[in-house]
């Protein structure tokens, strides 16, 4: 097994969850692995008991609560005692404690709450903290698709999270960016205390990487693939030390894990932030 690299997680999101991948992964030395509640049809920590029990204490695990199971299929609440039981479940399923529990999208129910906003994130938060001083996962973070709604919220009664997980690379647009940046600046969060995700979109076949070289960013040492140069890339859209990305094949996670020696030109990052935020200008509200 190669060292351990904290920068990958493997994220099970459209993970078929077979042990193949477990095993491969621990081989690329990726040991921290990323799920949820409600993945796999709200049965991702039973399967993964059941696949790979004797495997789960080698890696760190983070999952998420926030999905429920509701009669339309899904519902997302932040109501406290959900999420507390949540967590409790989510240990009891997985057979251990989550090294990470993450609040999952709390804009979804923060929508609805209008100017009671800040008080609900801030139950939210303190159901994930007491759950954490009672032992039932080692940390809490917030795990957010789409941040801009949580930038105002953010004041002295909501907890700071351990880890803060977003949308990152090259499709993630400047809105999404500059209100993960600011999520980053009140919480004082380190790069290495931010996470990414989806660095692809949601996947590598999508047309728009076939019309894109995002060997760009790399300046002159373009030694990588497209795919490994827009993995890399993600690591600072928005500055992130770790992150999540979901493969079935681990061929395809070492090629990424293959990624990490390169250096992406932070010049290059700063123009096409700036390409970004002009274009958004440009276009009509």
């Amino acid at each position: 097994m190669r060292g351990a690299d904290p920068r990958v997680v493997l994220g099970l999101h459209r993970s078929r969850h077979e042990r193949r991948l477990l095993t491969g992964a621990l081989d690329l030395g990726v040991t921290a692995l990323d799920t949820s509640t409600n993945y796999l049809g709200f049965r991702s920590h039973q399967i993964l008991a059941q696949t790979a029990g004797d495997l789960l204490p080698k890696f760190t695990v983070s999952t998420k609560v926030g999905y429920f199971p509701g009669p339309d299929g899904v519902e997302h609440s932040l109501d406290p005692v959900r999420l507390h039981a949540a967590v409790e479940q989510a240990v009891g399923d997985l057979g251990q404690e989550p090294d990470l529990v993450f609040l999952h999208n709390p804009e979804h129910s923060l929508r609805e709450a209008g100017p009671h906003g800040q008080e609900v994130l801030t139950e939210a938060c303190a159901a994930l903290d007491d759950a954490m001083s009672k032992g039932l996962c080692a940390a809490w973070g917030i795990a957010s698709w789409d941040p801009s709604s949580l930038v105002e919220l953010i004041g002295l009664t909501v907890s700071r999270p351990a880890t803060l997980m977003v949308r990152a690379g090259l499709l993630v647009g400047v809105r999404t960016l500059d209100a993960a940046d600011a999520l980053i600046k009140a919480w004082d969060l380190d790069p290495s205390e931010v996470w990414g995700m989806s660095p692809f979109g949601g996947s590598t076949s999508d047309s728009v990487w076939a019309r894109i070289d995002p060997r760009v960013f790399l300046g002159n040492r373009r030694q990588l693939s497209c795919m490994q140069a827009a993995f890399i890339a993600a690591y600072h859209l928005p500055r992130v030390g770790t992150v999540a990305v979901g493969t079935d094949e681990p061929a395809h996670l070492g090629e990424l894990v293959g990624a990490l020696v390169g250096e992406v030109e932070e010049r290059t990052v700063q123009e096409y932030r700036s390409l970004l935020r002009d274009r958004s200008h440009d276009q009509p509200a």
